[in-house]
């Protein structure tokens, strides 16, 4: 390369395009909960190699948009929902993770409450839930994507109050332990549940109860985020 060249930023940008024909895209692992466990939405993908398989919803990053972007207009595709809660986890990079080319993806995952999810689906959307723990095997490299994020959430629903975005606004205290139960992989004391909940002081009697039930409906609790935002503190929000 010449001097004249040789720190002009934008020469040795088309250098390195042209050099490396690389391309990023977004990876999202959707996750929702429903009574039956904690789900993932998943697509057919239509590359031939892996024709008709199960993979995640992604792109590629547009060159006018970046990372977060990407994801956020991914998700809104697959659901029709925007706001919701969505983290990046990881970057995956190996060279033959795609038989399209060279291909790095990152990796994003969100929570979704199903019943908003389900009041906005339309024709467009080709994707279907899928319970975590059945799935044994997903197109490309997206199971080891899928465990990552999954790992992720675990950890974040220690240390913040996320599950919360997988539950309806109003939810009883069996079905906010059922969740962590869930997410989490164990088994949960009730009663030392319970007093951690009360002790974190996050929540708030509806001073309602459960509607339509075949057993003694139990009082509906809302998730109070300006009493968190006032008590957050470093560390673990629920120390299991």
């Amino acid at each position: 390369m010449s001097g004249e060249h040789r720190n002009d930023p934008e020469r040795r940008k088309d250098r390195i395009a042209s050099e490396y024909h690389l391309a990023v895209s977004v990876d999202c692992v959707i996750f929702g909960y429903d009574e039956e466990g904690l789900k993932v939405l998943l697509i057919k993908s239509d590359t031939p190699d892996y024709q008709g398989q199960l993979s995640l919803p992604g792109d590629l990053v547009h060159p006018t948009e970046n990372l977060k972007n990407a994801a956020s207009r991914v998700l809104e595709y697959r659901t029709g929902l925007t706001d919701v809660y969505m983290e990046q986890v990881l970057a995956f990079s190996e060279v033959d993770r795609h038989p399209a080319g060279r291909v790095i993806t990152i990796a994003y995952y969100s929570l979704v409450e199903i019943d908003e999810y389900a009041a906005q689906k339309h024709s467009r959307m080709e994707a279907e839930w899928y319970d975590v723990n059945a799935i044994k095997e997903l197109a490309f490299d997206h199971k080891a994507i899928l465990d990552n994020c999954l790992t992720r959430l675990q950890l974040r629903l220690r240390e913040k109050p996320i599950g919360f975005e997988l539950l309806p606004d109003k939810f009883t205290l069996k079905q906010i332990q059922h969740l962590y139960e869930v997410v989490l992989g164990v088994k949960l004391d009730k009663r030392n549940f319970r007093r951690k909940l009360k002790s974190l002081n996050v929540l708030e009697d509806c001073g309602e109860r459960q509607k339509a039930v075949n057993h003694r409906p139990a009082k509906l609790y809302r998730f109070n985020m300006e009493k968190y935002q006032k008590k957050k503190k470093k560390g673990m929000f629920m120390n299991f």
